[in-house]
């Protein structure tokens, strides 16, 4: 895997919102890893680089807003010469309970517009780490729940799930990504 790339919305506005786990989990692992990220006008985003086996491999938050996160991640890729079996993107997910992270390869977008630009520049099948929010029970009321902070008891389910998942970093990086959900399935 060359590159990891974490969904959410930039600003201060949008920064607890539940629609930046992507973002928060790329804050962890880069802080956990040593990778600083910087603005990089080229790829459209916050960019940070470390070394895997003697290998260049990118942190990337897209600072497009969601609904264009294809964008930067094409502009990435294409740079790059990433293909989408090395790439990893982070997003939260409505489908899933807060405190619940699946990984898993490819299928459908389900709604979330990150997702949907990425699959129209690159496809659908690539890695996807789905960081669980819950779901308001009303499909109107999605991009107002989106676009809020979790409640203190999903803010504690979150964080939780989130350190669980940095310890299936090194089966990410070093591409085990069968033996990455296995652990991470396992212990939910």
């Amino acid at each position: 895997m060359r590159l990891v790339v974490g969904l959410g919305n930039p600003g201060h506005r949008y920064e607890a919102t539940r629609h930046n786990a992507g973002f928060w989990w790329i804050d962890a692992i880069s802080a956990e890893i040593g990778a600083d990220l910087r603005p990089e006008s080229r790829f459209q985003g916050d960019v940070g680089r470390f070394k895997q086996a003697d290998a260049d491999c990118w942190f990337l938050k897209p600072a497009t807003f969601m609904n264009e996160s294809g964008r930067s991640v094409r502009a990435m890729c294409d740079f790059c010469k990433i293909t989408q079996s090395e790439f990893l993107v982070v997003h939260d997910e409505l489908d899933l309970e807060p405190g619940v992270i699946k990984l898993k390869k490819g299928g459908g977008v389900a709604g979330h517009n990150g997702l949907r630009g990425i699959a129209a520049h690159l496809g659908r099948d690539f890695w996807r780490l789905r960081i669980g929010i819950g779901h308001p029970g009303d499909r109107a009321l999605v991009s107002g729940y989106v676009l809020s902070p979790p409640r203190v008891d999903e803010t504690k389910l979150i964080s939780t799930a989130l350190e669980r998942s940095l310890t299936i970093w090194p089966q990410l990086i070093g591409g085990d990504f069968e033996g990455a959900m296995h652990r991470l399935h396992t212990r939910e």
